[in-house]
C-alpha cells in the first residue's frame, strides 16, 4: 500500500480519537485511577516506541549516534519549553465521591500531599501546608496553571497543538522510513500511529476539561475540538510533502524520527513521573500499565518485517573495493582530454589515448585494447 494512503488512514482514525478525547468527559465517567492507569499505560507505550523504534531508526538514517543524541535531545527540551511556557499535560479531574472510594483507605500519618501541591495563587503562599485531617491521596493535584482568567484555556490548546504537530511529523517520517521496507501487512508505522492514536483523546480531555471548568459552553468545546484534531494531520501533511516534493534527503527523515523520539520520551515522563512521585495509591496496578504499555510496544516492533538494519546505508565490502582497485589500477591511460592526466580503465574495455607528440606517422589518437 502507497506510504500517502497508509498516511491519511492513520489521519482519519487520529482525527476521529481526538474528536472522541473532546467529549470523553460527557460520554464516560473518568475518574482519577482511571485516567492514571490509561496515562500510565499511554506513557509506556510511547516511551517504548520512542526508544525502540524512533531512536534506532533515525539514528541508523541519520548514520551518527552524535546526531541521533543530539536530535532527540532537541526534542525533549523542546518539550520541556511547551510544558514550561503552556502548561500543557495536565490531565487530572476535579476530584469525586468516586475517586476516594476507588482509592481505597491509605494511610495518611506520615504527610499530606499538601506538602507537595505548588499553587501559585497571589493571595496564597502557603506553599507547604502540613494538614492532616481527613483527605485523600487521589485529591493531589499538580496546579502549576494560571487558569484564573477566561482564556486560560487557550495556553493549554496551543501547547497542546503544537506538540501535536510533531506528533504528524513523527508519525509521516515513521511511515516513510517503514515504507522502505516490507512492514507486517505493509501497515508502515504502526507502532506510531498507536502510540499517538491512544495519546490524543487524553490530550483533547484536558483541553476540553479546562474549558468546561471556566464555564465554555459545548459549542466552544467543540470548536476547541475540531481545531485541534486537526493539528496532526496538518503536521503529517507539511512533512510528508516536504520531503517528498521538495528535498528527499534521508537525512531529513532521519532528524525528524530522532527529534520526534524526543518528544515522545518527554511526553511519556511528563504524564508518568508526577504520579509515580507523588502517588502511593494502586501503585501495583499502575506499574502494570505502565509494563503493559512498554511490551505492547517491544510487541510492535518484533512483528514480521521490523529489521532496523534495512534502514541503514549500505556499506561496501572492503575486499571486494580493494579487488575492484587492482583489477581498474593493472594499465594507467593518458586521459583523452589531457595528456598529463592518468586514468584507469577496466578489462575488456577500449579506451582512446593520446599518443606521444614525437609518434611520427601514427594518429594522434590510439584506440588501445585490454
Amino acid at each position: 500500500m502507497p506510504p500517502a494512503i497508509i498516511l491519511i488512514i492513520y489521519c482519519v482514525l487520529i482525527t476521529l480519537a481526538s474528536l472522541f478525547g473532546g467529549r470523553l468527559a460527557t460520554l464516560l465517567k473518568m475518574t482519577h485511577l482511571r485516567t492514571q492507569l490509561l496515562m500510565s499505560g499511554v506513557g509506556g507505550l510511547m516511551l517504548g516506541i520512542a526508544m525502540l523504534h524512533l531512536l534506532p531508526h533515525g539514528g541508523e538514517i541519520l548514520g551518527s549516534h552524535r546526531d541521533a543524541g543530539f536530535a532527540a535531545l532537541v526534542g525533549m527540551v523542546a518539550m520541556f519549553l511547551l510544558i514550561r511556557l503552556f502548561h500543557t499535560h495536565d490531565h487530572e479531574l476535579p476530584i469525586t465521591p468516586a475517586d476516594h472510594v476507588e482509592c481505597g483507605d491509605h494511610d495518611h500519618s506520615d504527610h499530606d500531599h499538601d506538602v507537595h501541591r505548588h499553587d501559585h495563587e497571589p493571595e496564597s503562599h502557603d506553599l507547604h501546608r502540613h494538614d492532616h485531617g481527613s483527605h485523600s491521596h487521589c485529591a493531589h493535584h499538580h496546579s502549576h496553571h494560571h487558569h484564573g482568567n477566561a482564556y486560560g484555556w487557550a495556553g493549554v490548546f496551543i501547547g497542546m497543538a503544537l506538540h501535536t504537530l510533531v506528533d504528524g511529523i513523527a508519525l509521516a517520517s515513521s511511515v516513510l522510513a517503514d515504507s522502505s521496507h516490507t512492514a507486517w501487512l505493509s501497515l508502515s508505522g504502526l507502532g506510531t500511529f498507536l502510540a499517538i492514536l491512544v495519546h490524543k483523546p487524553l490530550d483533547a480531555f484536558a483541553i476540553t476539561s479546562v474549558m468546561n471548568k471556566q464555564k465554555w459552553s459545548f459549542n466552544a468545546q467543540d470548536i476547541a475540538s475540531i481545531l485541534f484534531s486537526l493539528a496532526c494531520p496538518v503536521g503529517a501533511a507539511v512533512f510528508y510533502l516536504g520531503f517528498d516534493y521538495l528535498t528527499g534527503d534521508p537525512r531529513v527523515l532521519g532528524w525528524g524520527l530522532t527529534v520526534s523520539a524526543g518528544f515522545f520520551i518527554g511526553i511519556a515522563l511528563a504524564d508518568i513521573l508526577p504520579e509515580v512521585a507523588f502517588h502511593d495509591h494502586d501503585r501495583g496496578k499502575l506499574t502494570a500499565m505502565f509494563l503493559f504499555g512498554i511490551t505492547t510496544a517491544f510487541a510492535i516492533e518484533n512483528l514480521p518485517g521490523h529489521d532496523h538494519s534495512s534502514h541503514a546505508p549500505e556499506q561496501p565490502n572492503p575486499a571486494t573495493v580493494e579487488a575492484a582497485d587492482d583489477a581498474t589500477a593493472m594499465v594507467p591511460l593518458m586521459s583523452p582530454y589531457s595528456p598529463h592526466h592518468s586514468i584507469s580503465g577496466e578489462a575488456g574495455s577500449t579506451v582512446m589515448r593520446h599518443a606521444d607528440s614525437d609518434n611520427q606517422g601514427r594518429s594522434p589518437l590510439v584506440k588501445a585494447t585490454f
